[in-house]
């Protein structure tokens, strides 16, 4: 058994048993899953997030109600691909025509609204830059994605999603999680906790996805990798963002 850190990729994603009545399973010669398929499908879904995200920056703040219904959409989108098992390209492309929205907006915030210019261009370079690294990292055997590994990940990546939770009930009830959300030594020591919590599960996706492959799994599941990816993709670019406004409100 194997599993990914993403949620998007649980362990029965290659089984074959979640798909009966499936047929295009057993066309092996013609119909494989390969690593540069999922990556070309990855491909499709930056340039679908990152078309909508340039469209709604471009256009706020009138575009505010996009960024609303991208983030509001992204999440139901994702859930229904997440507990349906979906591979189906249009949702999956849906999910990353809403996240585009959200971030367009939610950058612009950050740049325009907080005046850090460039911080987005920033974000995604170092986004991307992350993901090189481990790919290369990860392809020459120097990170391995073992069961030890995965306990560490998986607790830290659950006291981080706690403390969101209990942040983001703390904007209602009144009371604030202290120091991880400010400028200071510790809120940037956070972000930078966060960010390499954010790399590693990337080599976890790597991993997950490198065993889909190994075990044969078929053509179509390549959209549904594709997916996790972009979902470990678009977290990280969000922390990078906040740690780059918190670089930047030091000075």
């Amino acid at each position: 058994m194997y599993r990914s850190g993403n949620p998007a990729l649980s362990d029965s994603t290659f089984e074959k048993r979640s798909y009966q009545g499936a047929n295009w399973w057993d066309d092996h010669e013609s119909n494989m899953m390969t690593i540069e398929g999922t990556a070309e499908k990855t491909g499709i879904l930056l340039l679908i997030t990152a078309t909508t995200a340039l469209a709604t920056a471009f256009s706020m703040p009138g575009s505010m109600p996009l960024m609303l219904l991208g983030a509001i959409g992204g999440f139901v989108v994702a859930m229904m691909v997440i507990f349906s098992g979906s591979m189906n390209p249009m949702l999956i492309c849906a999910y990353a025509a809403f996240e585009g929205l959200f971030l367009g907006g939610f950058t612009w915030m950050f740049e325009v609204g907080l005046g850090f210019e460039g911080i987005g261009v920033l974000a995604a370079l170092l986004t991307f830059l992350i993901l090189g690294v481990m790919i290369a990292i990860y392809r020459a055997g120097l990170i391995h994605w073992d069961r030890n590994m995965a306990i560490a990940v998986y607790s830290a990546l659950g006291a981080v999603v706690l403390i969101y939770l209990i942040s983001f009930v703390g904007v209602f009830v009144g009371f604030e999680v202290p120091l991880i959300h400010g400028s200071g030594p510790v809120g940037i020591a956070f972000s930078l906790f966060v960010i390499g919590i954010g790399a590693l599960c990337l080599v976890a996706d790597f991993d997950f996805i490198e065993k889909g492959v190994e075990r044969g799994a078929p053509k179509q599941l390549e959209w549904r990798a594709a997916f996790g990816l972009m979902v470990t993709l678009v977290w990280l670019y969000l922390e990078i963002l906040k740690l780059l406004a918190k670089l930047a409100a030091r000075r």
